[in-house]
């Protein structure tokens, strides 16, 4: 799609990766950014329209639909990281991360669809991660989360297509920002340049933008010997 004069909604948009979204659509003559946070007094961006969203809350998803009703692109990229483990961890914590990575994108996209395609299609972006693909115990609600809201991408893809609704998977590792800030620098990539290659796959209509090394190395492994991912563990056969 044609992100010159598109009107932009971005989930979590006052900080990290979303309000580089926000920056760049305006750089990109999008027409109208809103900037979806739950706290609207939070929006330190020139330019945005702040609006009012949190998406574990189907009313207030219903709201931002409603007072955002010319939208024609939807980025869900707000998200959290508890850090819990599956078969010992917080329940509460795995329902958290469950409500807010699956059934809060989930939420976003079926309130923006049918806005997006009465205002002549458009497209969906869906910041998901290498942990889409690879699982590991200290993000094992994060894992379960993200996988399920790659699911809920390949599905809603299909679904949306007949409105003219493209949509598009984002995967990429750790980025510099806040959520990966115990992590060593070295290992983390620039959230504005992952937000221009995002952008750049939205308007290409890409089915996945995959951002890092590391998601690369995982999405190649995906072919081969799963023992490679996970170090330790018997081979396949």
């Amino acid at each position: 799609m044609d992100i010159r004069n598109a009107v932009a909604v971005v989930t979590g948009a006052n900080r990290g990766l979303g309000r580089h979204f926000a920056a760049q659509l305006l750089e990109r003559g999008a027409a109208k950014v809103y900037a979806g946070v739950r706290n609207p007094s939070s929006v330190d961006l020139p330019g945005v329209v702040p609006l009012a969203l949190d998406i574990t809350d189907p009313d207030s998803v219903a709201r931002a639909a409603e007072a955002a009703a010319d939208a024609t692109l939807l980025i869900n990229n707000a998200g959290i990281s508890t850090h819990v483990g599956l078969a010992g961890g917080d329940m509460s914590d795995i329902r958290l991360e469950m409500e807010t990575h699956f059934f809060g994108s989930l939420n976003v996209t079926r309130a923006f669809a049918p806005v997006i395609a009465a205002n002549g299609g458009g497209g969906i972006l869906n910041v998901l991660s290498v942990l889409s693909w690879a699982h590991y115990p200290n993000y094992g609600g994060y894992s379960a989360a993200k996988a399920a809201e790659l699911a809920m991408t390949n599905v809603t893809r299909q679904e949306l297509a007949p409105s003219g609704i493209d949509v598009t998977a984002l995967h990429v590792g750790y980025m510099d920002t806040d959520m990966a800030d115990y992590v060593d620098g070295s290992d983390k990539v620039d959230p504005a340049w992952v937000a221009g290659l995002a952008l750049d796959g939205v308007q290409d209509r890409a089915l996945e933008v995959v951002a890092d090394d590391k998601s690369r190395t995982v999405r190649s492994a995906l072919s081969g010997d799963l023992a490679n991912l996970y170090p330790g563990l018997p081979a396949t056969r």
